[in-house]
């Protein structure tokens, strides 16, 4: 009996790391920086901690703000490439690295990495070269699920639009899809054991009505699949 319950306690373990490391893929990496002049910016997560993002005024007068909430892997400066194009249309574009990614302190976790998103918006709203009523969230695969949650759980005004590219609907979901080949999980033990969907997208995204939302997903997806 000893044998089997630490054959199943090393099991159950093993598969919390695994179901971790579906989610956070961060790096200090620093891949490239804006082609146009901007700000490096330091800002604050509800619990204290040190945030770092990129604010990159509009070219012209700006039509709006951007808040992009990037994917898993790497940190803001991978992730610039997707989004520059949009200063060139007159918006301007805050970019931001969540706990653990880039120059922000502390480790990734599902409840901190929702609080970050937050407080990212929360202070572009309280910058004085925004105008806090033009505000457009777009948010990509992990960035995309933090993005709803922080919409959905909170009435921010100001927020015109929300784009989502690639997300998924819970955090349960995707695990079971990720891990379903391989995991070391034996029979009777299911991933809810081990994950829950706090924070997930799926579960709050009809509080972003009447907020207009885009859905965006290519059916060849290998990565998230699609609905």
């Amino acid at each position: 009996m000893r044998k089997i319950f630490i054959t199943i306690s090393a099991c159950v373990i093993i598969y919390g790391c695994s179901v971790n490391s579906l989610f956070y893929h961060p790096n200090h990496i620093l891949y490239q920086i804006p082609i146009y002049p901007y700000e490096d910016i330091t800002f604050f997560s509800k619990d204290g901690t040190e945030l770092n993002g990129w604010f990159i005024p509009s070219e012209g007068t700006p039509r709006g703000t951007v808040i992009f909430f990037h994917g898993n892997a790497g940190n803001i400066s991978a992730h610039y490439t997707f989004v520059r194009w949009l200063t060139e249309k007159r918006f301007n574009l805050f970019l931001f690295d969540y706990r653990g990614y880039g120059k922000s302190k502390g480790c990734p976790d599902r409840r901190g990495i929702y609080e970050d998103s937050v407080s990212a918006i929360e202070y572009v709203q309280s910058r004085k070269d925004v105008d806090p009523n033009k505000l457009l969230i777009l948010g990509q695969s992990l960035g995309g699920a933090n993005a709803i949650s922080a919409v959905g759980n909170n009435h921010f005004k100001g927020i015109r639009s929300v784009v989502i590219e690639a997300s998924f609907f819970s955090y349960t979901s995707i695990a079971k899809d990720r891990l379903r080949h391989g995991s070391c999980l034996l029979p009777g033990i299911s991933a809810d054991i081990l994950l829950n969907d706090d924070f997930s997208p799926g579960m709050v995204v009809d509080e972003i009505s009447p907020i207009p939302i885009l859905f965006i997903h290519g059916t060849a997806d290998d990565v998230v699949p699609f609905p």
